[in-house]
């Protein structure tokens, strides 16, 4: 009776002992990173946990797997508190991994967004740009040519984790596209409509006068009058490697089809992520006369039917813009 009486107070002390381990908090009090590895089981994780600090006990970690059970998930994961043991079982449980956000502004080119996605500590941009010329295979269905995924990237603010690949991160911008664009209506030559609004994207700042611009760029289209439009230029000069942070004559001679100064109608695909409002303006541009537009000193775009008020248009704006550069 003695002995057996020992072993019930044993079992009692080692019951209170786990209960202590595993229900009072322990852990970090500033922000501390864990990877934890894809393939990494129970003990080693245990082990890593209790090396970095954030949990009191291995053991009690591996007596909690026992009891409790459910698949244990890697990926990176953030603590900032001390917590019980059962709060950072859970957590791994759920999958509550760290991620970072990604914001991507409508008029983001791919250079942008490969940019963006460096920043954030998602990858170099040299292996994002890679894949996303490597993956046209997400847009077949719009652009069966296509050979980058420009233009079908849509602007929007996205959390990935860390070491998420470059073609999950891809396949959700594509997808966030198709969401959108399914919800506007967009039917027809998808490939035309996305490279159309991209180009209103890039020229207008104010959503009001985007159907107009939209109207100017048809109304020369039917007239195969070029577009003439300085943003493509920029973005041949950027495939090319040679844009020097400003339009040079050169640029505008130069013989990419994205060179709207010298070849007529669209360039061959879009030249950025164009938003919501610039895909509307595409989708129903306005019936106007207008073939010429020019952006104002504070942002407006001011339109003219013919040459000569556009001529107009062009030297007020200059007129303007000396005005406010001098002291």
């Amino acid at each position: 009776m003695k002995t057996l009486g020992w072993l019930l107070l044993l079992v009692l002390i080692g019951a209170v002992g786990l209960g202590f381990l595993v229900r009072m908090p322990f852990g970090p009090s500033a922000e501390t990173f864990v990877e934890i590895a894809p393939g990494t089981g129970t003990a080693a994780m245990a082990a890593q946990l209790e090396a970095r600090g954030i949990i009191r006990s291995r053991y009690a970690f591996d007596a909690l797997k026992a009891v409790q059970g459910g698949r244990l998930q890697a990926g990176e994961y953030r603590f900032d508190h001390p917590a019980p043991l059962t709060e950072v079982y859970a957590r791994l449980v759920k999958g509550d991994v760290y991620t970072r956000s990604l914001v991507i502004p409508e008029g983001y080119n791919i250079f942008d967004i490969a940019q963006a996605v460096e920043a954030a500590g998602l990858g170099s941009s040299a292996e994002f740009l890679a894949a996303e010329r490597q993956h046209v295979e997400l847009i077949s269905q719009w652009s069966p040519q296509a050979e980058s995924l420009e233009g079908y990237l849509f602007p929007d603010t996205y959390r990935f984790a860390h070491k998420t690949p470059p073609l999950q991160m891809l396949s959700t911008m594509v997808r966030r596209f198709r969401q959108m664009t399914t919800a506007l209506g967009l039917t027809g030559d998808v490939a035309l409509t996305v490279t159309m609004a991209s180009l209103i994207e890039k020229e207008v700042r104010v959503d009001s006068e985007r159907p107009l611009v939209g109207g100017v760029f048809v109304n020369r289209l039917a007239q195969g009058i070029p577009l003439a439009t300085d943003p493509t230029v920029i973005y041949a000069a950027l495939l090319e490697n040679r844009y020097r942070g400003t339009i040079y004559a050169s640029d505008l001679q130069s013989d990419s089809a994205y060179n709207t100064y010298k070849h007529q109608g669209l360039p061959p695909g879009p030249i950025c992520s164009p938003g919501v409002a610039s895909l509307k303006a595409a989708m129903s541009p306005a019936k106007t006369d207008y073939l010429y537009f020019v952006s104002d000193a504070a942002g407006h775009s001011r339109f003219a039917s013919s040459l000569a008020d556009h001529t107009r248009n062009v030297q007020a704006y200059r007129r303007a813009a000396q005005a406010g550069a001098q002291p």
